[in-house]
């Protein structure tokens, strides 16, 4: 197995669409070679707790409505070509993303990481959740197969959150500065959301690559 590292926040929407771009060269390749682990970037780690108004968060960040208009119409185009939903409509905040990142570390000490990501995913940028709420992010821990119960206890708590904070700042300190980054072997790095073809490219280099060799990676 090829460890593949991906640095995400579920509140990121090219990292919505780029999951969907790799998930669909995962299933077109039953046999690739990757062993995923996510890993917590906050895009506003000085987000308030509470979090704050979407749409007076976005005009403050692009300039004004019309430039965010213009960013969202982008997103929604890309979205569309991914096959994934976004409902703007729905979206009124803008959550404080470091609950959700330690669910996410959570999932991952049981094996339903991926599972959980696609949760608060689908919940944020499909349903209008706001995944910075704990009652919230307990009954999605619930719908990804994890104890809903023992969420929000752990939620309720101050566990790990200096661990992910840590995590973060030490990302940052490697050279992440935008999300998605992903990480191939501890070697390769590619940003952004990228196509379905070039993982299909980079799976199959990967898959045709001499033992022991230096696998390329496409860019």
């Amino acid at each position: 197995m090829i460890r593949l590292d991906i640095f995400s926040d579920p509140i990121c929407p090219w990292c919505y669409i780029g999951k969907a771009n790799l998930d669909r060269a995962l299933e077109a390749h039953a046999g690739h070679p990757f062993e995923i682990e996510w890993h917590p970037f906050q895009l506003n780690p000085d987000m308030a707790p509470e979090g704050a108004d979407r749409r007076a968060y976005l005009e403050a960040r692009f300039g004004g409505k019309q430039n965010a208009v213009g960013v969202y119409a982008r997103v929604s185009e890309a979205a569309a070509a991914a096959g994934v939903t976004i409902n703007f409509e729905t979206m009124n905040r803008v959550p404080n993303t470091l609950d959700a990142h330690r669910l996410i570390h959570w999932a991952g000490l049981e094996g339903r990481q991926t599972a959980m990501v696609s949760t608060l995913f689908r919940a944020y940028f499909r349903d209008g959740k706001d995944i910075g709420d704990k009652a919230t992010l307990a009954t999605l821990a619930g719908n990804a197969g994890m104890d809903a119960a023992l969420a929000a206890r752990l939620l309720a708590t101050g566990e790990d959150r200096a661990d992910i904070t840590a995590r973060d700042a030490h990302a940052r300190q490697r050279g992440v500065n935008s999300v998605p980054t992903f990480v191939i072997a501890n070697q390769y790095v590619l940003t952004g959301a990228q196509p379905v073809a070039l993982w299909a490219q980079v799976i199959d280099e990967l898959a045709t690559a001499p033992k022991g060799a230096s696998k390329p990676v496409a860019h």
